[in-house]
């Protein structure tokens, strides 16, 4: 299950989650996976973690909840608790990561994911790391976990470690687990299953996407990684939009905005194949920076103002689809991406082709015939070559 949840509060939580994990729950899956991003970016006060951990546990038999976050795939890397990420071809220890040490909600100041989760459960909390694992001691370590029913986090640095990591989770899955982790646990299942033969070591081929006549993107994100595509796409030849974050935050003004950007974005596809709508560049944009400081050391308002954000965009694309006849859209920004998505009629997506790593283009499936078969692209902030928006207007073939 992957949702915003990451960018509400506890109380919202409480709320939202607990209907959710009961109806998974009603089906007895062996794993109910609760998705989170691959950074593990959460605090108390935003997106708990430990929270959502912590709502579970009144629904999943009681047991360890295994937590998996390296993905090397993706450029994630765990060893010995501690979480690393890649950024401009270099690795960074996730506190000292330059974009998600500046995280504009919950910047990551802690590398030590059982030292992080802390702060958010009373639950016990233990690691398997790499060590164990060449040991041999490793299922060891699992059981013992069990028996505490800790959440417990696997260190992935590698192929080795990816596929114990998923036969760990797996064989240990008993009458059925709950699994706060990143696609790095989907990964890790993968990697075991194809090593025993559960599926073919084979990955199946998705067809190479066709390029699209117009491409609308939305950016919420504040990630160098998405500055460098937005960079790129307007070097090709894209038109690019600023969002007023002003008006788009006060609600008496926020229906203008749309109908100034649509208006814009209508100018801008009579000549031009692409558009790019941001809210910012990167946590040093003057629009962020004004953001900020309104907010002060609130967090609930500044959290209260990226989501005023999201819904802008999202009304957005709620229009923009019909009104441009638009077959594909790209949406930039993990948190961004959900609000965007619980603003037009989707409900549910499927993985049509392939464009850049964590960043499919997808399928849609809508309560709308305006919106069957839209093709979108949900970019988190820090995945995608540079040429991402570029590549979703031009094709993959």
């Amino acid at each position: 299950m992957a949702g915003t949840a990451r960018s509400q509060s506890p109380e919202w939580m409480e709320e939202h989650l607990p209907a959710a994990f009961e109806a998974l729950a009603r089906l007895s899956p062996r794993i109910i996976h609760y998705k989170v991003c691959s950074t593990f970016d959460s605090a108390p006060h935003t997106g708990s973690i430990g929270k959502a951990i912590d709502i579970a546990s009144r629904f999943v038999p009681e047991d360890w909840s295994p937590s998996i976050v390296g993905a090397p795939h993706l450029g994630r890397w765990q060893v010995f608790g501690n979480l690393f990420a890649a950024a401009g071809g270099a690795r960074y220890r996730i506190d000292r990561h330059p974009t998600m040490s500046r995280h504009p909600v919950t910047p990551m100041q802690e590398s030590d994911l059982r030292l992080h989760l802390k702060a958010q459960t009373e639950r016990t909390i233990l690691g398997i790391d790499i060590a164990a694992m060449a040991r041999g001691e490793a299922e060891a370590e699992r059981e013992a976990a069990r028996a505490e029913r800790a959440v417990t986090f696997i260190d992935v640095a590698d192929d080795v470690s990816q596929r114990a990591a998923g036969r760990l989770v797996w064989e240990g899955a008993g009458e059925g687990i709950f699994s706060a982790s990143s696609s790095g646990l989907q990964y890790a299942l993968v990697a075991h299953w194809r090593e025993t033969g559960l599926l073919p070591r084979q990955a199946p081929s998705f067809p190479p996407a066709p390029a699209v006549e117009r491409l609308l993107v939305l950016s919420g994100s504040c990630s160098p990684v998405t500055a460098e595509q937005i960079a790129r796409a307007e070097e090709a030849g894209f038109a690019a939009i600023r969002l007023d974050v002003e008006a788009a935050t006060d609600p008496m003004r926020q229906e203008a905005e749309v109908a100034r950007v649509l208006e814009a974005a209508a100018t801008a596809f009579a000549t031009q194949q692409g558009v790019v709508v941001y809210a910012a560049k990167t946590v040093d944009d003057p629009a962020f920076v004004t953001l900020k400081q309104r907010a002060g050391s609130d967090p609930e308002s500044f959290s209260a103002a990226q989501d005023a954000i999201g819904r802008t965009l999202g009304a957005i694309a709620a229009k923009a689809v019909p009104a441009f006849d638009l077959k594909r859209i790209v949406v930039a920004g993990g948190d961004t991406s959900g609000r965007v998505l619980e603003s037009v009629p989707v409900i549910a997506l499927e993985v049509a082709h392939p464009l850049g790593r964590g960043a499919p283009i997808c399928r849609c499936h809508a309560t709308e015939d305006v919106f069957e078969g839209l093709q979108v692209v949900l970019k988190g902030g820090q995945l995608g070559q540079p040429r991402l928006f570029v590549d979703a207007l031009t094709g993959s073939a």
